[in-house]
């Protein structure tokens, strides 16, 4: 393959500085090549860019245009400047040292007049991918389609009411997994952006649910088929765009994937922003997917608590990120999922400078809140406390209750017999919340 035009000049490869370091375009605590426990944190963080935000997005919002201009939006048609843009994101792939990718079919190619020239777009602009990918080792952490832009879904997809656009969006769904294939992605995600509903008024809920799964498990089905291996992630949201969405949060699409038989070919993708705007907290998600066998990416950005949607902002919580580390941690990790940047820059945010610093920032913030993370359970202070807390039910009428061995009856008599009135016990809250500053402040 031909050697491109750099895109970024004068900015190379973001090296690692140290704590210490005041260069903005370095990392402080984010060194890839750094060996933990056998592995590079490249390894184990596996960070991801999602194409979406740093090569589609132009800084426009509900109340405005784009205020965001790159120099490789240039060329003599669509498909030119599809592919100098993309030529640009593997650039900054590698010079961030990111080790992996994200995007929707829409991202990286032009929608045609019909769905077979869209295709046709996307091949070439895959054929580009595959190269570029061969050429840098940067590889596809998960693809996806886009299902909720085109006015064709604004009823839903899956979950349409019309036959007629359930079918067009599995047919999308097929070219994204063959494409995602093709690419060696290692997962493949579901949004389901518009799969909801506005008012009960028009809408046959159990209808809808009903086609949901039936379109994923045709996913399922396909993905056997053609020897895809990946592993499947739904996305969980509340809201936004439309009022009620299927996908609520983890709870609500472990209940979904249950009641369909479908969780032994689905884990979730979890993204902070939409914990968020569910009313729960980032590691309240992790630990609910966690205990079902279900965790199985993140897609690492923060909402604003003092606005009321999703954000995407990139997260610099070392508190907040270090918690989400502990419960990710305990879990085994991530497996082939991965922590994907789906984040974006501020509106004001306008130069090439600020897409390195916005992901340095990111990356460093997950690295230290790692290293933090690590060392809170090497030290086993606080799962100490949540054992010693439980410890009732280790042994006794306890463990019984636990191996179901006990009913009310035998209960009931214990109580009036010698147990009596339970002795209130501390559950030492603002110790814990102390003794975790005290974590997050020493730092790794």
């Amino acid at each position: 393959m031909k050697k491109t035009q750099s895109h970024f000049g004068r900015i190379g490869q973001i090296a690692y500085d140290g704590a210490k370091s005041e260069n903005a375009l370095a990392f402080k605590h984010y060194n890839p090549d750094e060996v933990v426990d056998g592995k590079t944190m490249k390894e184990h963080l596996r960070f991801s860019i999602a194409y979406w935000h740093s090569f589609r997005g132009v800084g426009s919002d509900p109340f405005g245009p784009g205020t965001i201009q790159r120099p490789w939006e240039t060329g003599k048609d669509a498909i030119s400047i599809a592919k100098t843009r993309m030529d640009a994101a593997f650039e900054f792939f590698t010079k961030i040292q990111s080790p992996f990718w994200c995007f929707h079919d829409r991202d990286i190619a032009p929608e045609g007049r019909s769905l077979a020239e869209s295709n046709k777009y996307l091949d070439a602009i895959v054929a580009h991918a595959k190269q570029l990918q061969k050429a840098t080792g940067v590889r596809l952490l998960w693809g996806t389609a886009n299902l909720f832009s085109n006015p064709r879904f604004m009823a839903g997809a899956s979950t349409n009411p019309d036959a007629h656009v359930f079918a067009y969006a599995a047919a999308q769904v097929k070219k994204a997994l063959e494409v995602t294939q093709e690419l060696g992605g290692e997962n493949y995600v579901f949004w389901g952006g518009r799969e909801g509903y506005e008012t009960l008024l028009n809408t046959n809920l159990k209808r809808e649910q009903d086609h949901f799964a039936a379109f994923l498990q045709m996913a399922v089905d396909y993905a056997k088929e053609i020897g895809f291996a990946g592993q499947f992630l739904i996305e969980p949201k509340p809201k936004e765009p439309t009022k009620h969405q299927y996908d609520f949060d983890c709870a609500t699409c472990i209940g979904f994937l249950r009641t369909y038989n479908l969780h032994k070919h689905f884990k979730l993708n979890i993204e902070t922003n939409h914990a968020t705007l569910a009313g729960h907290t980032f590691q309240h998600e992790i630990e609910v997917a966690a205990a079902a066998g279900l965790l199985g990416s993140i897609d690492a950005n923060a909402g604003d608590m003092l606005l009321g949607w999703d954000t995407d902002q990139f997260n610099t919580d070392v508190k907040e990120l270090t918690l989400a580390m502990v419960s990710i941690l305990k879990a085994g990790g991530l497996g082939s999922g991965g922590f994907n940047f789906d984040a974006k820059l501020r509106r004001q945010s306008t130069d090439l400078d600020d897409l390195f610093i916005a992901h340095i920032g990111g990356m460093d913030a997950y690295a230290l809140a790692f290293k933090i993370a690590r060392r809170i359970l090497a030290e086993g202070k606080f799962e100490k406390f949540v054992a010693d807390r439980y410890s009732s039910f280790d042994s006794g009428f306890g463990k019984d209750i636990e191996k179901r061995k006990i009913g009310f009856k035998e209960l009931e008599k214990l109580v009036i017999g010698k147990l009596g009135e339970p002795t209130p016990k501390s559950g030492k809250q603002e110790y814990l919340e102390n003794l975790l500053n005290q974590y997050v402040v020493n730092g790794a």
